[in-house]
């Protein structure tokens, strides 16, 4: 038997990662975790939790609006102030940051801060110390980065999310390139800042893969929002101004002048240099690590997990994988992850909350379909005066009454789909819905009070 230093070398202490090493530490394993940036990966240090403390300081200028019909009056016109946010949004990730530092550290985890390369099925290098590191597993975890593509002259004038949450000073306008729901979010959340924003995108709408009616209903609330839209085109070139702002020229209709353009229009797996093809790893079309349901590569001894995969690209698919394979391989507990019923989030303003399938994939995987929704006005919006509307969506199987899937439009939608996802995931069907007693007055009642689909 050939001698290994660790008998686990992790690549990325993001959120799969850092799971991962964690519990197969605890399983007895000797690991070691190399990340070449800030120990936390993309959600905590570039990604969710940074975006959701923004959208939380973006929603305060509504409540200050509403707050007005409740019988509240403020001293003075409220002032927002974007180095204040934007400082303790930092001083938090800091703080995240050093919690998972101390849980790598207390579960007895090697940390190795520099950029490791695969150098075979059993090899690591440690590119800044040099370091070879022979491990009995090689684990995959370095999530993925934003890219612009197609690639555009002038593109490098843009930033990515990454940068997003650093800018010195806010901007008057912004220019937001991309349709998903990184680009929603940033436009959202930083036109009720104050900023004035343009959104452009190269589909007829926006959200491809998110449920139809919740898409168009959100299309709206942004144009409401006062974001404008320019849908159905590209960005051909951007060039910068003798002021130091930008100007974006379109394939279609007048340029687009701004002082920040985001390109938001995806990420990438983020494998590249990191030598899995010479090692035999196979990579897919966008460079994601080819893996099976036990997250293994084409090569036994090196796994993946986390976006770096391209499965379901979400932080808590992420801790799930990397759970499960620290108990599959080292704690002699194997159990796979189930990637369909998975609860996700859009934290727009409204906001999105999703499970299971939309009602065009229902009826593409060949289900009869009972469409049951609602739409209606928020009960806070009837002494607010707020123009808002809360949509909710349940896709049922017609021969089974199962709910397929729940789509919901609205002020805590994502808190709301976290409850509803676990219904969904044990199965539960519309007559399990329909005798639970509805909780009054809520939003989220209306789930359980649909009696009539949709003709």
């Amino acid at each position: 038997m050939a001698d290994f230093d660790v008998d686990l070398f992790v690549i990325g202490a993001g959120s799969g990662g850092t799971r991962a090493a964690r519990i197969a530490s605890g399983h007895g394993a000797r690991v070691m975790i190399a990340e070449e940036d800030r120990i936390g990966g993309t959600c905590v240090i570039r990604g969710c939790v940074p975006k959701k403390l923004f959208v939380y300081a973006s929603r305060f200028a509504e409540d200050f609006e509403d707050a007005a019909g409740f019988g509240w009056t403020l001293p003075g016109e409220p002032r927002f102030d974007w180095p204040t946010l934007r400082d303790a949004v930092a001083n938090e990730v800091t703080r995240l940051s050093g919690l998972y530092r101390k849980g790598l550290e207390g579960a007895k985890v090697q940390i190795r801060e520099e950029r490791a390369v695969v150098e075979g099925p059993h090899e690591v290098r440690l590119q800044k110390t040099g370091e070879l590191v022979r491990a009995r597993h090689i684990l995959v975890a370095t999530g993925g980065w934003p890219t612009f593509e197609p690639p555009i002259p002038g593109g490098e004038l843009g930033i990515s999310s990454n940068e997003i949450f650093h800018l010195p000073q806010l901007p008057n306008r912004m220019l937001v390139v991309g349709g998903g729901y990184i680009a929603l979010e940033f436009a959202s959340l930083f036109a009720r800042l104050g900023v004035a924003v343009t959104l452009l995108h190269r589909g007829d709408n926006i959200l491809r893969g998110f449920d139809e009616d919740v898409r168009v209903r959100l299309r709206d609330a942004l144009k409401e929002a006062g974001i404008t839209l320019r849908l159905g085109c590209t960005v051909d070139r951007i060039e910068e101004l003798p002021d130091g702002s930008r100007r974006a020229h379109c394939a279609h209709g007048d340029p687009i002048e701004a002082e920040v353009v985001l390109v938001a229009t995806g990420r990438r797996p983020n494998t590249k240099g990191l030598g899995l093809e010479a090692a035999g790893v196979k990579l897919g079309p966008v460079g994601e690590v080819m893996v099976d349901e036990n997250s293994a590569s084409s090569v036994p001894s090196i796994h993946a997990v986390g976006d770096v995969t391209n499965r379901v690209n979400l932080t808590p698919v992420a801790i799930r994988e990397g759970h499960a394979f620290a108990d599959s391989v080292f704690g002699g507990k194997p159990w796979t992850v189930d990637h369909l019923t998975v609860a996700s989030a859009v934290f727009t303003t409204p906001e999105i909350g999703s499970v299971g399938l939309t009602e065009q994939q229902a009826y593409a995987a060949g289900y009869e379909l009972s469409v049951f929704e609602s739409a209606f006005r928020p009960m806070k919006a009837t002494i607010s005066g707020r123009q808002e509307r809360i949509y909710m969506k349940l896709i049922v199987d017609k021969k089974s009454d199962r709910v397929l899937g729940v789509h919901i439009l609205g002020h805590d939608a994502g808190e709301i789909i976290q409850a509803v996802g676990i219904a969904v995931t044990m199965g539960a069907t519309k007559a399990d819905f329909d005798r639970t007693v509805a909780l009054h007055p809520s939003a989220a009642e209306e789930l359980v009070t649909m009696r009539t689909p949709r003709a």
